[in-house]
């Protein structure tokens, strides 16, 4: 049995070609695999081992653990694939796990499911796929990957509830090119249902949850050993200047948390930013959260057009910088080597560097993915829409 997708959502493919899915041990990339093998493609089934899985051993809720491995060949063997075990545990480590605990030591907000896409998933095992011989790259994403006039195209998954688009926007035109999503067009309960029809026995397994990496829960415990000195005390700044405590260790806190401060006030108090060269927590009222501009660095882009051509002026497009969130109006100003300028044109609370800013070209359900950068600064400015007020209401006044 395979479901019925609609024909736009599924990339050319010869009638029986080779794919490599990319296998978790989870339900979305067994049901993938599934289908790939449905529709009659020779399927070899790969699994990551991307760290010492020991300590996570049977703990639910995080990915990639010993239990994940054993789900993966047990859903492999009822298939009928091969299935290989890759240790990639030194190129996760140096790739995701040390980048994350700099990026956190440096004040940012890391996301290390974006890194492991970017410089995992998406490109080593990618390339291994390729060596192999293999015609597509399959995983169980929820995002579409669709066939536009000028070629494949990323968009947002029929499921807003479990779109992921947001963690797969350093995907290059390249690699578009050599990846499938079959999971794009549905939903997750159909999924499931497709897994108890394909006879997986995990159809009901809980979705994972956790960083990969951090099976205690306590991602400061994993810095503290990579980074010695990463819980050093500091001071908590007042925005004017004042000292109004002490902190132990500037990772212990993100932009915009309010509880957890244990600074007595008349007014609640945000951390508004990290100053990591000072060992600083800065905080101030609600109103000192808002940002209304962003530097990007390690722009990826996926329009047909050059970056630089399309929005040297400034390019009207939608953004996202949390994954929970509904794209924001905002308008793109394109530098050089890859660093962007985003004006957000309603402003934005508590936004902190080190995440991500994903470009859509419009705020619809299923928006095409215009690719997207890594937040290097926040800025302060009144909202464009504030400003744009003002200016009319001058205009008419005057």
């Amino acid at each position: 049995m395979s479901p019925t997708l609609p024909a736009s959502t599924v990339p050319p493919m010869r009638s029986k070609a080779r794919v490599v899915v990319a296998m978790s041990g989870g339900v979305d990339s067994s049901v993938a695999a599934a289908m790939m093998k449905a529709e009659g493609h020779d399927v070899i089934g790969i699994t990551l081992q991307l760290y010492d899985h020991g300590s996570a051993t049977g703990r639910k809720g995080s990915c990639c653990a010993g239990q994940d491995i054993h789900d993966a060949r047990q859903v492999a063997e009822a298939l009928s694939i091969p299935h290989y075990v890759l240790d990639y545990e030194a190129r996760f480590a140096a790739k995701v796990i040390d980048r994350f605990a700099e990026s956190y030591v440096a004040g940012e907000t890391p996301i290390p499911c974006v890194t492991c896409n970017n410089e995992i998933k998406f490109r080593d095992l990618l390339e291994t796929a390729r060596d192999l011989g293999a015609d597509m790259l399959v995983t169980g994403h929820y995002v579409q990957r669709l066939e536009g006039p000028n070629g494949p195209m990323l968009a947002r998954a029929l499921d807003t509830d479990r779109d992921q688009s947001y963690f797969l926007f350093g995907i290059t035109a390249d690699q578009l090119a050599s990846l499938r999503f079959p999971l794009g067009g549905l939903r997750k309960a159909e999924v499931r249902e497709l897994a108890r029809s394909f006879n997986i026995a995990i159809a009901d397994k809980a979705d994972s949850q956790d960083i990969c990496f951090v099976p205690t829960g306590r991602y400061t415990d994993v810095i503290e050993r990579l980074k010695p000195g990463a819980l050093d005390g500091g001071d908590i700044v007042h925005i004017d200047g004042r000292v109004l405590g002490r902190h132990n260790g500037i990772i212990h806190y993100t932009v915009g948390q309010r509880k957890g401060l244990k600074i007595p006030a008349a007014d609640p108090l945000f951390v508004v930013r990290l100053d990591a060269a000072r060992n600083q927590v800065i905080i101030g009222p609600r109103s000192a959260l808002t940002t209304t501009g962003l530097m990007l660095r390690n722009t990826n882009w996926l329009g047909e057009k050059p970056l630089l051509e399309v929005a040297a002026d400034g390019l009207d497009l939608y953004v996202r910088m949390r994954s929970s969130q509904s794209p924001r109006a905002a308008i793109l100003h394109a530098e050089a080597d890859g660093v962007c300028r985003v004006e957000l044109v309603d402003g934005e609370e508590g936004i902190a560097t080190g995440q991500a800013c994903v470009f859509y070209a419009d705020n619809g359900p299923q928006a095409r993915i215009l690719g997207g950068g890594y937040i290097a600064k926040t800025l302060k400015a009144p909202p464009l829409a504030a400003r744009r007020d003002a200016v009319t209401a001058a205009g008419v006044v005057g």
